[in-house]
């Protein structure tokens, strides 16, 4: 079998086991049914914009070009620290996407992964985020109807907890079993 067109971020799909899917271009690879065997990728030297589509010769961030890595309302500020959203006051890079995006309800929650953390999503993007993250527990700790003030909750709690996963641990699957969510 070959595949190829641009590499795009894996789906998952919750189950037992979890199932990872291989996207290239139009083609989807379910990932689980190809586990021990040897897969081959192979570099093009071509890099297009995650956003545009534009060729590029060097990506920003997550596969931005320049311009949308500076422009574009997925790479904005408050991507990475919620709390400086202001989608829910009509300000942002695109009112229309903040509104699909940000001014949606979003859970504030805790997650065993390599350690306790806290974390924000997007109702909508549960449970992929926590799977992405390797979480094996979760407790949703709050929901709120947007992400600026789901930010600010996570701000304060940062202060008790990480916000980090240690992706190390994470491939390895180590545990704390000892953890007391709850507590």
């Amino acid at each position: 079998m070959v595949f190829e067109g641009d590499l795009d971020k894996m789906p998952v799909v919750l189950g037992n086991p979890v199932q990872y899917n291989l996207v290239l271009g139009e083609s989807t690879l379910n990932i689980n049914g190809h586990l021990g065997q040897p897969i081959r990728l192979q570099f093009t030297g071509v890099i297009h914009c995650v956003i545009c589509g534009k060729a590029t010769k060097k990506a920003f961030g997550q596969g931005f070009c320049y311009p949308c890595f500076i422009n574009s309302p997925e790479n904005s500020d408050c991507i990475l620290r919620p709390e400086l959203c202001e989608g829910h006051l009509g300000k942002g890079r695109d009112l229309q996407w903040e509104q699909e995006k940000h001014v949606q309800p979003h859970f504030v929650y805790l997650a065993l992964t390599s350690a306790l953390k806290v974390g924000v999503t997007r109702v909508a993007n549960v449970p992929g985020r926590w799977v992405d993250q390797g979480a094996w527990k979760v407790i949703r700790f709050a929901e709120t109807p947007y992400r600026q003030l789901a930010g600010q909750i996570e701000v304060f709690l940062k202060e008790h907890l990480t916000d980090k996963t240690d992706w190390r641990k994470m491939l390895k699957d180590e545990r704390n079993e000892e953890i007391d969510m709850v507590e």
